[in-house]
């Protein structure tokens, strides 16, 4: 069996304050890509996980990986002797703010929850997914949807201007690590995440701008792409994203992209 694990872009995200527990408290709108990494399963003796793909050496280090974590979460929940081979196809860059390692979890729950004949619904695998990390409960709906709280306080919600929209995603090839991000906030609340996400901001991006300078260089591409619509970092960076109304714009853009910056990764996709 396989499982897609979809890229997540945070389309508006608006910082609101800092909570007592040290997480901050945020407003945003959630949406996913038609592409991303892909997680596949077989018999195993016991639970196992390989790494393949571009950025599958990223996450050799790891001692414990997020997929495994949520595999042994499923398996004692519903006891369940864990045996399983997974293979990992990490087709994301890793913490790039697009969800790589939340959605790599969520499509675990999702792929073993069938695998082993769970029949979980999917309020019980929620609940499983939200101590895994704020962006897993997004990722395992990976469906449109409004976050509050730390992220994984969900609404769903129909924005329907969004479905195959072409989406360019772009991330200069540096890591970011959430927390200087947030740490570098200025710790001003601008206000609420309005119903038109295109009116919101990302109020990371320019804390992780100052991070990872190149995040302005990627922007400024994007920016000066004709066709684009909408230009703006996910998550806590460094990939951002540009929204097209036609995929011959988007992809005219990411040959111009490649054409300067080779190296960055591009990836011309949807939205679901």
């Amino acid at each position: 069996m396989e499982e897609l694990a979809r890229a997540k872009l945070n389309l508006a995200l608006h910082v609101r304050g800092r909570q007592a527990d040290g997480y901050h408290s945020i407003e945003t709108l959630f949406a996913f890509c038609a592409d991303g990494d892909r997680l596949r399963v077989e018999e195993g003796e016991g639970l196992s996980l390989r790494l393949a793909g571009p950025f599958g050496l990223s996450l050799a280090a790891e001692p414990d990986n997020l997929v495994l974590r949520a595999a042994r979460a499923l398996a004692d929940r519903f006891d369940v002797d864990p045996r399983a081979s997974l293979t990992l196809d990490k087709r994301l860059p890793v913490a790039s703010g697009i969800g790589g390692g939340s959605a790599d979890a969520a499509a675990a729950l999702r792929l073993l929850n069938r695998w082993w004949d769970i029949g979980a619904e999917e309020r019980d695998l929620l609940d499983l997914a939200r101590p895994l990390g704020a962006d897993v409960p997004a990722c395992l709906l990976s469906r449109t949807c409004r976050g509050g709280g730390r992220g994984d306080d969900l609404r769903e919600v129909a924005v329907p201007e969004l479905a195959g929209m072409p989406v360019l995603l772009v991330n200069p090839g540096v890591p970011v690590a959430t927390g200087p991000v947030f740490r570098a906030w200025s710790g001003v609340d601008g206000g609420a995440l309005p119903e038109d996400f295109r009116q919101g901001r990302n109020d990371l991006q320019a804390p992780a701008a100052s991070v990872a300078p190149v995040i302005a260089e990627v922007l400024g591409l994007l920016a000066a792409a004709p066709g684009a619509t909408l230009v703006r970092m996910s998550g806590s960076g460094a990939t951002c994203f540009a929204l097209f109304d036609v995929s011959e714009y988007r992809d005219a853009a990411a040959q111009a992209i490649a054409a300067v910056q080779p190296e960055w990764w591009r990836m011309a996709t949807r939205l679901r």
